[in-house]
């Protein structure tokens, strides 16, 4: 491709806004090359830092890194250069930086980026809702926890996160912990209101998933009762009661008819695991 095609296809995507960021990063790399890019006045400038974005965008961070070089040659004090870089000025270029480090396995350093966004930006859930996933990944789930929980104080509402917390407390085996939060999942969703009894509701969706994570807690606590809490977390006094319980709902679940019967797939695989002794 001749250096004159690789400006016009440049000039194309930026004139239309396209997102395009594998055939930028070629045509880029080909005007970068020939040192061009200084050549062509404002023009230039504008392509440099779509092909800094391109290369970000790519995981060529290296490459990002010169155009970034170059830019800042030229432009020392530009608010520009705030946004390319990635500073406090600009979250949404800042995390792509920090997608691009964990998609090309930079995790550590993806973690500090983060970190360090989370610093700046504490009240930025999604953060730390990546940094938990990170850590998840890589198997540190006391980590991840940690990041969890600032996530259920920014947004204590949502059970969704209350459950994503129960799950990773639970295969960090604190137990404890996770029945806890299991059973805060099941209050905040299960639709029964008080003037109506527990065992007339038929559990849906989200709170079918809690008292599985009854269930399974039960077990795991019953088959290991010198297991202590690494967060402290008392267990429950009632721990074949709150079992029965669970098993109860569970059988309530999956006995629904009529348009709740989705749930009743493989019915008889869960009775079976449900009435098995808890100890």
């Amino acid at each position: 491709m001749s250096l004159q095609s690789a400006l016009e296809r440049l000039a194309t995507y930026r004139v239309n806004n396209t997102r395009a960021s594998q055939d930028i990063f070629r045509n880029g790399l080909l005007v970068l090359q020939k040192s061009s890019f200084k050549k062509l006045g404002d023009d230039g400038w504008t392509s440099l830092e779509q092909f800094a974005l391109a290369s970000i965008d790519v995981g060529r961070l290296d490459i990002a890194d010169q155009c970034l070089q170059l830019i800042v040659d030229k432009f020392p004090n530009s608010p520009r250069i705030d946004c390319l870089i990635a500073d406090s000025a600009n979250v949404a270029i800042w995390k792509r930086r920090i997608s691009v480090l964990r998609r090309t396995g930079k995790i550590e350093m993806a973690v500090n980026e983060l970190v360090h966004l989370l610093d700046t930006f504490y009240t930025d859930a999604e953060g730390w809702l990546e940094l938990a996933d990170i850590y998840a990944s890589c198997n540190q789930y006391d980590h991840s926890f940690q990041a969890l929980s600032h996530v259920l104080l920014l947004m204590p509402q949502n059970p969704f996160y209350v459950l994503q917390a129960a799950e990773t407390a639970y295969t960090s085996e604190d137990f404890s912990l996770a029945i806890k939060m299991f059973l805060t999942v099941v209050d905040m969703t299960d639709d029964a209101d008080s003037e109506q009894l527990l065992q007339d509701s038929t559990p849906l969706g989200i709170t079918v998933q809690a008292w599985f994570g009854v269930k399974l807690c039960t077990r795991r606590i019953a088959q290991n009762v010198n297991l202590k809490s690494v967060s402290n977390t008392s267990g429950p006094k009632n721990l074949e009661l709150l079992d029965e319980l669970a098993t109860e709902r569970l059988r309530v679940a999956y006995s629904s008819a009529g348009q709740k019967g989705e749930i009743a797939k493989g019915r008889q695989e869960v009775f079976a695991w449900v009435v098995t002794p808890l100890a």
